[in-house]
């Protein structure tokens, strides 16, 4: 009996052991199987990661080609020195085709002087074709430059789009790479950007949807450290400028200086006039310091806007558009080139007078203008000035484009010291004429434009594209130029312009006359012959219904024709493919974009009623009544093409209630302005 208990312990501790063993096998097996799972995952997160660092590196993936010369012909473009280097940015900008077409571009450009070459930069993620953008460049970070919002148009202008999004380019690798925030700036256009400290400064600008050009005059501040923009809410009874668009903006240890620019004024019932601006302002900066406690202020830096007093009008320029400010900071100067003066002259014509001129604006202290007059060569001791024959090809500047000298630079003079010279009379280029000085700096010249793109590098000026007006054709630009700031003794012309300028203007061309009678000559209707079956066509096959498919396909293209249709007149009631005049009766009878029936009857309601009242002889209730009916028929006509125009509205980035702002201001009549004057 012993023996047998004895020999089922033994029995039950071999199961035991076999269990435990099997247990201890499948514990190593899970292992193993674990391991490989897990080699397998870092296997599998080895090619994610490497197949993303592919697919990076072929989006940013950058090609680099050197360019015979300047970018082709373009306005609006932006052109920046290189904050850590001696280079020039070219990015973007838009050129109108005499065919009518707009092209808008996202190539980059650098410009370098010491080789006098330039070199693009192609890379897939950049930001998209643009012009009126803004940019400012920053010198962390082995230098970067920052680019915000601009327009862009489709080819034949029948949509138009503002950006909004805000990119930096890394100088160093030549990549570019978008800044998503929360909170950003509005779309918009024709803004400007300057960098204090490391805060990105935005103001102004404007949007056009199509229906007329609104004007910004809002404050927002980018922090390079934080990536977050901030909007700056004055108080009510703080000053700031007015709204505005292309005007100077110039930094500075203090703050930042604004000058000039432009906007529209609109009255209701007549068409908007153009307003240059010369006003001057400085937005004073201020970081606070630690407090005594040693916690810093939850928001460091504050900002307030001090409108300057105009100095003596001696030495500044005459009133002008189109003529922002490039920064020559080695003297704390902001140089303005060019621009141009428009007048009304009637409700259809405009007389625009364009500059050629320089003028230095120094910032520090309450701010005052100086001339920068080019310097004639000095005579060797007893050396008569040679005179020669000579029939000048340049533009010659009238005799109301004035140029007084108030400052010089170079030569060993000190710059901060002011001639206290009266001013002298003006002096313009001299006329064509038996005897010209060829040694004359002022024959160096360039064209007269406006918008033309400026950048100062150390101590030099370029001068780049710009456009010019001649009779009731606009000529874009495309020379380059260069001006030894320290000298101020001639202008260097780097690139010729290859634009033929005619010397009349443009007049209207007869063709599209001609063209359209003979398309009428050619419009023979063919006579109908009374013995042919209606249901027999020509080729003698009798007439078939068509399949429920072919019925689809027909609809279907009736559909596409109708939209198209409706796109198109949507396009031209915006006016962004022609402006049109339009009466003040024809304003105020239809409906605009974001309008409802109760809104355009309530604008509208004295007019239905006076229609009304022409044609019923009902009176109170009845008449209100007849016109309402007349205003709701009115609005079902146009409520396609509104629809249509508020899609438009849409994709340019309009919300519901820039839209309702944009149908209370009303059309706006853009005859006699050129685009490019916003």
């Amino acid at each position: 009996m012993a023996k047998k208990k004895a020999t089922s312990k033994s029995a039950a501790k071999t199961v035991k052991k076999a269990k435990a063993a099997q247990k201890v096998e499948r514990k190593e097996k899970k292992k193993v199987g674990k391991n490989r799972d897990e080699e397998e995952d870092d296997q599998d997160l080895e090619g994610i990661l490497d197949r993303i660092r592919r697919e990076w590196e072929d989006a940013h993936k950058v090609t680099e080609e050197l360019v015979e010369g300047p970018p082709s012909r373009r306005a609006n473009a932006t052109l920046t020195a290189c904050p850590n280097g001696n280079h020039l940015w070219c990015i973007g900008g838009e050129y109108f085709s005499d065919d009518g077409k707009a092209h808008f571009y996202s190539d980059v450009f650098r410009y370098s002087p010491e080789k006098d070459e330039w070199r693009k930069f192609v890379s897939p993620t950049c930001p998209g074709p643009r012009s009126a953008h803004a940019v400012v460049a920053s010198p962390v970070g082995g230098g970067k430059l920052f680019l915000l919002g601009g327009e862009f148009s489709s080819l034949y202008q029948n949509s138009f789009h503002h950006y909004r999004d805000f990119w930096c380019f890394d100088i160093a690798t030549h990549t570019w790479d978008r800044i998503e925030t929360k909170i950003r700036p509005s779309a918009r256009s024709g803004h400007r950007m300057a960098i204090w400290k490391h805060y990105i400064v935005l103001f102004g600008g404007f949007y056009d949807p199509g229906i007329r050009t609104n004007y910004l005059n809002d404050l927002w501040i980018f922090d390079t450290q934080e990536y977050k923009w901030k909007h700056i809410e004055m108080k009510e009874n703080d000053r700031k400028p007015s709204p505005r668009s292309g005007f100077s903006f110039l930094p500075s240890a203090d703050g930042i200086l604004l000058h000039g620019g432009y906007c529209k004024e609109y009255v209701k019932g007549s068409r908007p006039v153009g307003v240059m601006l010369e006003d001057t302002w400085f937005l004073r900066m201020t970081l606070s310091t630690p407090t005594e406690g040693g916690k810093s202020s939850s928001d460091p830096l504050s900002v307030k806007w001090e409108r300057r007093k105009r100095p003596s009008t001696a030495f500044a320029p005459s009133l002008r558009s189109g003529c922002t400010m490039a920064l020559w900071s080695a003297k704390n100067l902001g140089i303005l080139f060019g621009g141009v003066t428009d007048e009304d002259t009637s409700e259809e014509t405009m007389d625009s007078v364009f500059h050629n001129d320089l003028y230095g604006y120094q910032i520090s202290g309450n701010g005052r203008w100086v001339s920068m007059a080019l310097k004639r060569p000095k005579k060797k001791g007893g050396e008569k000035p040679k005179k020669v024959v000579l029939q000048p090809k340049r533009y010659v500047p009238s005799d109301d484009e004035h140029d007084y000298e108030n400052e010089t630079f170079g030569d060993g003079e000190d710059s901060d010291q002011e001639n206290v010279k009266s001013p002298r009379k003006p002096t313009p280029v001299p006329e064509p004429g038996p005897e010209i000085d060829p040694d004359d700096p002022n024959l160096t010249l360039p064209l007269p434009r406006y918008n033309a793109m400026l950048a100062v590098l150390r101590n030099t000026l370029y001068i780049y594209g710009g456009i010019f007006e001649r009779g009731a054709r606009e000529y874009t630009l495309d020379d380059f130029y260069s001006l030894q700031l320290d000298k101020l003794d001639r202008y260097t012309c780097l690139k010729e312009s290859g634009v033929v300028i005619s010397a009349e203007g443009d007049d209207e061309s007869s063709d599209e006359d001609e063209d359209e009678d003979e398309d009428d000559e050619g419009d023979v209707e063919e006579e109908e012959d009374p013995d042919v079956d209606e249901n027999v066509e020509r080729t003698g096959e009798k007439w078939e219904e068509p399949t429920v498919e072919e019925k689809a396909e027909a609809s279907k293209q009736d559909e596409a024709e109708d939209q198209a249709l409706i796109r198109l007149k949507a396009t031209a009631f915006m006016g962004v493919a022609k402006d049109t005049a339009r009466s003040p009766e024809d304003v105020i009878s239809t409906p605009l974009p974001g309008e409802t029936l109760a809104m355009f009857y309530a604008r509208s309601r004295e007019y239905w009623a006076g229609k009304a009242h022409e044609s019923s002889e009902n009176r109170g209730k009845a008449l209100r009544r007849d016109g309402f009916e007349r205003a709701q028929e009115r609005y079902a006509e146009y409520k396609p093409i509104l629809e249509e125009v508020e899609k438009i509205l849409a994709e340019a980035g309009l919300d519901e209630e820039e839209m309702r702002k944009g149908a209370a201001a009303g059309p706006a009549n853009q005859a006699g302005q050129s685009r490019n004057r916003r």
